[in-house]
């Protein structure tokens, strides 16, 4: 399992930018990330026997009035020791199938959860729809949705790696071009909320003893820049 995507994701997922007046700001260095997550139980399992859990995760990209939205290219978000991804061990969907009929023709049981956002397409406000879907040992789709100020649908890729050290598993979303401007009009993404988890999909194997499961996101800018968010969800061993 992992921690608070979904990327996320997820984290968890797609953000991008709205254009400022002229001689604006560029506002990557001035962009807030906020990201809030819960599991649920947060009562963790054991490495004999790991607990699934579903992962909720609100996040916000804050700017100062009068600067330039960056555009996201890139998310990353770190999982700590504890968490356990099982993608390897469900049902999956393939990009081929997301590519020709969406997520409707996936085995159900590939399907992970839902996310919402609010986005400004210039000044038209617009809300991506999002299914998460399981893409296998070492994937996860987000499913994007958006109908204003065009329709987009694009199986968004998030890459789940384990890693050494302090983190369990980074995941790396890469947001595709035809999400980051849209029908030539580049789309900010302003705040994202999703719920994930089906089974032993995501699952805890244990509490550390600060009783703390920490987390890190970034999300970096096609114009250069990046924004950082770290903080810990309580756990109950």
């Amino acid at each position: 399992m992992f921690k608070p995507t979904a990327v996320v994701g997820a984290l968890v997922v797609a953000s991008l930018a709205l254009p400022g007046p002229a001689g604006a700001q560029t506002g990557a260095d001035q962009t807030k990330l906020t990201v809030k997550a819960k599991i649920t139980p947060n009562k963790a399992g054991t490495k004999r026997n790991p607990r699934g859990v579903k992962l909720r995760v609100d996040a916000r990209w804050d700017h100062p009035a009068g600067v330039e939205r960056p555009i996201v290219s890139e998310a990353f978000v770190w999982f700590p020791r504890g968490t356990l991804y099982n993608g390897g061990k469900h049902r999956r969907c393939s990009k081929r199938t997301l590519d020709r009929q969406g997520p409707s023709d996936c085995p159900v049981k590939s399907l992970m959860g839902r996310a919402t956002g609010v986005a400004w397409a210039d000044t038209v406000r617009t809300k991506p729809r999002i299914v998460i879907v399981n893409g296998g040992k070492s994937k996860v789709w987000l499913y994007t949705t958006l109908y204003r100020p065009a329709l987009v649908r694009e199986p968004v890729p998030m890459y789940v790696k384990r890693t050494r050290g302090k983190w369990a598993y980074r995941a790396r979303i890469v947001v595709p071009k035809v999400l980051q401007v849209v029908a030539g009009v580049p789309v900010a993404l302003s705040s994202f909320s999703s719920i994930a988890g089906r089974g032993e999909w995501l699952a805890t194997t244990g509490c550390p003893k600060s009783r703390r499961w920490k987390f890190k996101v970034r999300t970096d800018y096609a114009a250069g820049g990046s924004s950082t968010f770290t903080d810990s969800i309580r756990c109950r061993r």
